[in-house]
């Protein structure tokens, strides 16, 4: 199956096609007029490549048609710029994201998630972000910057106490259970979710392993003022501010709402999850 982005190169891919055929070029016509190979043709018009800057700018020019470059330049960032993958976002190491995540949130006020398999950051105690934060080094070979980015990702909870914040939060039961670090770092973990129940700011629901769900548990996503989506997939992080991206994502935080329980029936449901650890 292929992904948001590889559909979005094949489509740059097929105008990059109709300009050339509009011109009345051949891909081998066009490649020795920019002195490419004509496989370089072939891949860019199949969306077997990603084009840079300097690609698009040639083909505009090669094909008779330079005042198309804009168009191509601004396909190409639209695509670029919504699908991040991990391993371009995560070259300097995870400190540079944390902190980028801290800029998003200062400039918003209401935040709407949902979480299935981990705590959400904006919750996590240290010691569990620690280990979260380690398994994806070592799951992705990035730099070990750990304790900067555990301090960033302290810092961003500084925003669940600031009077005019709202952060709406999703959690499946599972990702309560989830032993990415040791049994005693999640029972402090789940102490300090049953601690932000009580926050003014927070509004924490915990959907049930046994509830009855209009949709299925997917990937995590967290929704900013409305303008702006951001979700995670095991090889990327998408930033989606195109407004019917927003609008389905905010049904699906609204269905999934449906099934969540608040308020001294979550907090029994963390306690279901300590009780588990306690037999283990």
């Amino acid at each position: 199956m292929s992904t948001d982005f590889q559909q979005a190169r094949i489509a740059l891919g097929a105008r990059l096609r109709e300009l050339r055929t509009e011109a009345g070029l051949t891909g081998r016509q066009l490649a020795a007029n920019l002195g490419w190979l004509p496989s370089k043709v072939s891949k860019l018009e199949n969306g077997k490549q990603t084009p840079s800057i300097a690609d698009l700018e040639a083909w505009a020019g090669g094909v008779g048609n330079p005042e198309s470059a804009a168009e191509l330049k601004g396909r190409l960032r639209g695509f670029e710029t919504r699908y991040r993958s991990w391993r371009r976002q995560l070259a300097g190491g995870h400190r540079a994201r944390q902190e980028a995540g801290i800029v998003e949130l200062s400039q918003t006020r209401v935040v709407r998630g949902a979480e299935f398999g981990v705590i959400p950051g904006i919750f996590q105690t240290a010691e569990y972000a620690r280990a979260v934060l380690n398994r994806y080094v070592e799951l992705r070979g990035t730099p070990r910057d750990v304790e900067p980015a555990v301090s960033a990702r302290m810092r961003r909870q500084e925003a669940l106490y600031e009077p005019g914040r709202e952060f709406h939060a999703l959690i499946w039961e599972g990702a309560l259970r989830v032993l990415i670090c040791r049994p005693d770092v999640l029972v402090g973990q789940l102490d300090r979710l049953v601690g932000l129940l009580g926050l003014g700011t927070v509004s924490l629901g915990i959907i049930p392993f046994e509830a009855p769900m209009r949709i299925a548990p997917g990937d995590g996503f967290w929704i900013y003022d409305d303008r702006l989506v951001i979700s995670e997939t095991w090889n990327a992080e998408m930033w989606l501010d195109d407004a019917a991206e927003v609008a389905l994502f905010t049904k699906i935080w609204d269905t999934l709402n449906e099934s969540a329980f608040y308020g001294a029936q979550a907090h029994r449901l963390i306690g279901r999850a300590r009780a588990a650890l306690d037999l283990m």
